[in-house]
């Protein structure tokens, strides 16, 4: 079984909405194991970047990241566009 998180954050990112991603849930220790828990509850993709979720967890809910951020963010972003792909391949070869 894996180590449990340090911090944790889940993001939301809708561009007619928002300039940037935003943070919907972020913290530490506990509250990091339960946005983990219900990622994995809800097959939400999770990608593991430890610095990454620190600098979120220090943000508040319903912030967008900071600038500073969008670099390490836009890889996230890119990751779970991957994940959704290689779903929607297998939904297609399944029902095709």
């Amino acid at each position: 079984m894996s180590e449990p998180p340090h911090a944790a954050a889940a993001l939301t990112y809708d561009p007619s909405r928002d300039e940037a991603p935003r943070v919907v849930a972020a913290g530490r220790g506990y509250v990091a194991e339960r946005i983990v828990a219900l990622a994995r509850a809800h097959d939400v993709p999770i990608h593991s970047d430890p610095d990454l979720a620190a600098a979120l967890a220090a943000l508040g809910a319903d912030e967008l990241i900071p600038p500073e951020l969008y670099g390490a963010v836009a890889a996230v972003l890119a990751f779970v566009a991957s994940v959704d792909a290689r779903a929607a391949a297998k939904w297609s070869q399944k029902t095709g």
